[in-house]
């Protein structure tokens, strides 16, 4: 239990993490995996390289010191954290490891005589705290995925039964229950933790779950990412009567209920929960407008579909689509050549109203600019839902 005198501590560190924050997470994430390589599946090595994931880690230390004394205030980041350990089924085995490599990073990098013994012990206790906070958050989730219809705990054999191909990138992987039995539902958004040996290595993946429920089948559409050493396997080692090991959906980038009209906006691979949402919200009767944004007619996944859609939902179903580039011989052709930029929005969105529910993912330079438009048209924060494909990261 944190006392006042240790919240204080905590909250006296704000302007170190603020100005070295990313030093401390980088030094911590290789000490962690060079000494625990029993944690390595967890992380995903290009986020590492990339930066991603210490910058989100120092991102979350710097809200946790922040709120220390008002954890709700942290807003949905917790929530996100929990998503995403229970998508990879972190354990509570898995905190006491973390703990210690992060303690030691605070006292190797700020210093004796800035990581004083009052410091450390106030650092212990909170990490404890927050280790209590999400260990029984993430317990509750996997009592209820055990608990649920056709639920189960820790991984679970799928067989591939089919595997498509929807673009120049993207190919989807249609997946039943190896055993036959009954199929977990899922709300439209979500996405399930992927377990693959690739390359000699054990690593977990998220995927978005591409298709709405239908209680017999899931479905992954997955981009095949340069150097990408899960997004390789899948294309080049996997085929139709191979045999997967899944984890439960998870996930918070669901349809809000209500009746407003729904906007959806992807770029890239980021499509592909938006074609979830897309179905559950026509079911709904609720007017939407879909804006999707690609690279050329090559890469763009699912635009038959969507058209389909459109034409068996006159007048509830707008779509746009976006192009960076025009290619000859590609199929289709887009309703704009460029970059969404706030003109385009404004052209595209519905009129009248600024009173939607928006939902958009992406590249993270294409959501921030999205999040920007949003909110120069108008869109309350409230009703602008996002997720990011990687690490939880602060858009701005």
């Amino acid at each position: 239990m944190l006392t006042a005198s240790q919240r204080a501590i905590v909250s006296s560190t704000v302007p170190l993490l603020e100005q070295g924050g990313e030093a401390l997470t980088t030094y911590f994430y290789k000490m962690l995996l060079d000494e625990h390589p029993e944690v390595r599946p967890f992380f995903n090595e290009t986020h590492q390289a990339k930066g991603d994931q210490p910058r989100a880690l120092a991102n979350g230390m710097l809200m946790y010191a922040k709120h220390i004394d008002r954890l709700e205030a942290m807003g949905p980041l917790a929530t996100q954290i929990v998503n995403k350990h229970v998508a990879l089924q972190v354990l509570p085995e898995h905190y006491p490891i973390v703990g210690r490599c992060l303690l030691r990073a605070i006292r190797d990098v700020l210093g004796a005589e800035v990581a004083t013994d009052a410091v450390m012990d106030a650092w212990t206790a909170a990490y404890g705290q927050l280790a209590d906070i999400l260990i029984g958050a993430e317990r509750t989730r996997y009592d209820a995925q055990a608990a649920a219809p056709g639920g189960w705990r820790g991984q679970r054999a799928f067989t591939v039964q089919r595997k498509v191909r929807e673009s120049a990138e993207i190919t989807s992987f249609h997946l039943v229950p190896a055993d036959g039995g009954a199929l977990m539902d899922f709300a439209p958004g979500q996405y399930i933790g992927l377990c693959l040996v690739a390359q000699g290595k054990d690593i977990r993946r998220n995927y978005s779950l591409s298709a709405a429920p239908n209680g017999q089948s899931y479905r992954i559409s997955v981009k095949r990412e340069p150097g990408g050493v899960a997004s390789n396997h899948l294309h080049d080692q996997v085929h139709e009567g191979d045999t997967l090991q899944l984890l439960p959906p998870s996930g918070g980038f669901v349809l809000a209920e209500g009746e407003r009209p729904v906007v959806l906006i992807s770029g890239g691979v980021g499509i592909t929960p938006t074609l979830a949402l897309l179905e559950q919200a026509l079911a709904a009767k609720r007017p939407v407008t879909f804006i999707h944004c690609a690279r050329n007619g090559a890469v763009h996944a699912f635009r038959e579909h969507i058209d389909e859609a459109a034409a068996r939902h006159p007048g509830l179903l707008q779509r746009y689509y976006c192009y960076d580039e025009v290619t000859q011989g590609a199929p289709g052709l887009p309703h704009a050549v460029g970059r969404l930029g706030l003109d385009l929005l404004q052209r595209w969105l519905p009129g009248g109203t600024r009173d939607v529910d928006a939902y958009f993912l992406g590249p993270k330079p294409f959501m921030q600019q999205v999040r920007r438009g949003l909110r120069d048209w108008g869109v309350p924060d409230a009703q602008s839902r996002f997720e990011f494909f990687g690490p939880a990261s602060a858009l701005e």
